[in-house]
Formats: structure tokens, sequence, C-alpha cells
């Protein structure tokens, strides 16, 4: 088995790396799918480089250095550097950081046409894709529910700024030749979605073979169960892969300081344009955020989320110090309503 197939740079190994490179390919908690030189095979890690400290816990489309072990399942000793990787916050208390997928060219952001598309949730999604590094394209699915779906689009378009959309039918095949200059030889693209938006009829479509299992959505409320239960990376047959990741019911912000910036260009080219450099964006005089939305060059909605998503990854990076400055504020808000009430008091007694 060429690597190469799977994306694999051969100058991207380090010179020192002793053993043989292989991608994951599928992540089953303590177990991994792999495939290297000898083909596809299993993996397990080695205890003391990733229980100690020493390397980052792969992903599906990580590529690693491991141990080959032709009878049973190989030991994997070193995550190689990655070119691009999803995270969010770990669901899991206090774990931090949790890498969902790396080292891939297109960030695929499935909503369906129906109940689940929803623009706060896709900015969410964004600004996450956008800190991966890699090239965000949003793919509005199931276009055959709908007869017209330009409305959609539009809407798309305006929050997904600077990112391609399209709507596509798995079922009938509409749109699905656009998704053609994505997925090309050697690229990798992850698939990003909540459950029932068709992620595994999208695959099964563009694998051409029914690959993957397809569960039918409630029709009350547009929601699928969780098809997808494991991360897993697939080859094409034209040599292009897809890594497909289970439906997330929590998406955490971590670090996004550059993908929010890309999300929201829309509301970051009128930061630093406030006539006092420590602005709040509240009732300062002169805060260009609030002439923004006054004159309807800002709406409302992406200030709030901007701001949300903003301090929700500032509380993950950093949860005592958000504490502290969250503390200092209400003492702040605590003081100044003392000294209100005392002045009314005094101003009743006179």
């Amino acid at each position: 088995m060429d690597l190469r197939v799977y994306g694999f740079i051969p100058d991207q190994m380090p010179k020192d790396a002793s053993g043989v490179p292989a991608r994951i390919t599928a992540v089953h908690k303590e177990r991994y799918d792999l495939v290297s030189e000898y083909g596809e095979g299993h993996g397990r890690l080695k205890t003391k480089e990733y229980y100690g400290g020493f390397e980052e816990f792969p992903t599906a489309g990580d590529f690693v250095m491991i141990q080959y072990n032709p009878s049973g399942d190989s030991q994997i000793s070193k995550t190689l550097p990655r070119k691009t990787y999803f995270s969010r916050k770990d669901p899991t208390p206090g774990r931090g950081e949790q890498a969902v997928a790396a080292n891939f060219d297109y960030v695929f952001i499935l909503q369906s046409l129906n109940h689940d598309f929803n623009p706060r949730r896709l900015e969410r999604y964004l600004t996450l894709a956008w800190q991966s590094g890699a090239i965000p394209v949003v793919i509005l699915t199931k276009a055959d529910l709908l007869e017209e779906n330009s409305d959609y689009i539009r809407v798309a378009q305006k929050t997904a700024s600077g990112a391609a959309v399209h709507a596509v039918s798995s079922m009938t095949g509409e749109g699905m030749e656009a998704l053609a200059d994505y997925l090309l030889p050697g690229k990798t693209v992850v698939f990003l979605g909540s459950s029932g938006v068709g992620k595994s009829s999208l695959v099964n479509a563009l694998a051409g073979e029914d690959i993957m299992a397809v569960n039918g959505i409630r029709e009350d409320d547009s929601k699928g169960r969780h098809t997808t239960t494991h991360r897993q990376l697939i080859l094409l047959k034209n040599g292009a892969m897809i890594i497909d990741t289970p439906g997330m019911r929590e998406l955490g912000m971590w670090d996004v300081s550059v993908g929010l910036g890309e999300a929201f260009a829309d509301v970051e080219q009128f930061l630093g344009r406030c006539r006092f450099g420590d602005c709040k964006h509240q009732s300062e005089p002169g805060c260009a955020i609030k002439e923004a939305i006054a004159n309807g060059e800002l709406s409302e909605e992406r200030w709030e989320s901007y701001r949300k998503l903003g301090s929700e990854a500032r509380y993950s990076d950093d949860k005592t110090a958000f504490l502290r400055e969250k503390q200092k504020k209400n003492r702040e808000i605590a003081k100044f309503s003392r000294k209100r009430k005392s002045a009314g008091k005094n101003l009743w007694r006179e």
C-alpha cells in the first residue's frame, strides 16, 4: 500500500522518527483503525508516550508512526505534525480540548433544508472550521424537500461570508456536480453537521455505492439518530477522502482567536473604530458597534453571536481568569447599584 494515496507527504516525517508511517482511518475509544505500507490494520497507543503527556492523542486523519506488528495490533508511538485540525471543547468535564479530525483540506458544514437549518449553529461551525486552517464550504442538504430554496441560500451566504454555499440533494443529484471541485485525488474533506442532516446519504452518493448505513428522521421535528457512531476516514474510488464524524449534540468553543475573526469579519471591521480605546460597546458615546447597529450596517443578532462565542471561548481557554473577570464586573455593578440606592435615599431625605 502506497501511503501517498492517502495524502501522505514523505517530507512531513521527522528525520529522527522511528517506525513506519500510517494514517488513522477510524477511532474506537482505545483502539484505532489505520493504514500503512502493509495495508489496513489496527493499533493501540504507546502508554508512556501518550498517557505521559508527550504526544497529542491521534484522531481520524492523523498521520502517526507505528511499530508494526504483523500478528496483532501495532503500537502507535508518535503523532506527526498536523497541517489542519478541527477541535471542540471536550464534552467530558475537565478534559479541555478534543481533536475531532486532522489533516484535511476542506470542511463541509452540512445543514438540511428542513427544521435543522439554523444560522446561529452555522456561525458556530464556521468559527471552528476557519480556526482549523482549512477552507469551509456550506452544504445545504435535502434540496429536494423544497420547491424554492433561494431564501435559505441567501441567509446561508450572508451568514457564511467568505465561504461557498451549495444546495444539494443526494436523492435527485441536484447540485452534486459542484462538489467535484473539492473531491479531488489526494484531497481530504471532513463532514460536520448534526444528526439527521444527511451526512451518510451524501457519502453514499459521492462514493457511488452504499458504504454507510442510513437512518430516517422523525417527521415532527426533523431530528435523526446518530448513524455514524465513530470518526472515520473513507477513501473514495476517485482517490479523494472523506472524514465522517458523528452528529455532535455539543459544539463547545475552544481556541477560536483566528476563526472568530474569519467567521465574523463583518463584525470585526467595526472594532477599533470607537471613540474610546476601552469601549465596552454598551452605552459609551462614539461606540462604532452601536452606531453600526443603529444605521443597519450590522445586525443585533450578529453582534450578540460574536459576543457570545467570544465569551464562551475565553471561558474555555482560561476558566479561572474568566470567572475572575466576571466577579470583578459583578462587584462593579453591585457597587454602582449601592451608590444609586444611597443617592436615592439622600435625595428622599432632603
